[in-house]
């Protein structure tokens, strides 16, 4: 049987090996309390499936993450020199290129799955509305 990205995630590691990870409802968490060390470097390949907007904003200090869409349409908002940007996904396959250390959410209202190709360090989160 295939495994699945949506339940357990790969971890592209930088000598060109990939591991799956496990994913626990703790897992961002444990994340972002430097609970996993092993996936500082490398790639971190995550995907999600959500209906409504997101409830925070994001960002990954360590480099470039690849947000793409799979299915539903997304409105992908970075905030960058002060001002909002939007990208529209609305096409399977379309995606954006996140530049390292710019804060990003993503808003939809339909079933939507995204794909994400992340640094594996250092992800911060912040409420909405800050």
């Amino acid at each position: 049987m295939p495994a699945d990205i949506l339940t357990s995630y790969l971890h592209f590691r930088d000598d060109g090996r990939a591991d799956m990870v496990t994913v626990s409802p703790a897992f961002w968490k444990e994340l972002a309390g430097g609970k996993h060390p092993e996936l500082d470097n490398g790639r971190l390949m995550t995907a999600f499936s959500f209906s409504e907007p997101w409830s925070m904003w994001e960002r990954h200090p360590a480099g470039e993450e690849l947000v793409m869409l799979l299915s539903g349409a997304a409105t992908v908002a970075l905030e960058e020199v002060g001002q909002e940007r939007v990208v529209q996904l609305t096409e399977p396959g379309g995606y954006v290129l996140i530049p390292r250390n710019v804060w990003h959410t993503a808003r939809t209202s339909v079933p939507t799955t995204m794909v994400f190709l992340t640094p594996g360090a250092g992800t911060e989160h912040r409420p909405l509305g800050r």
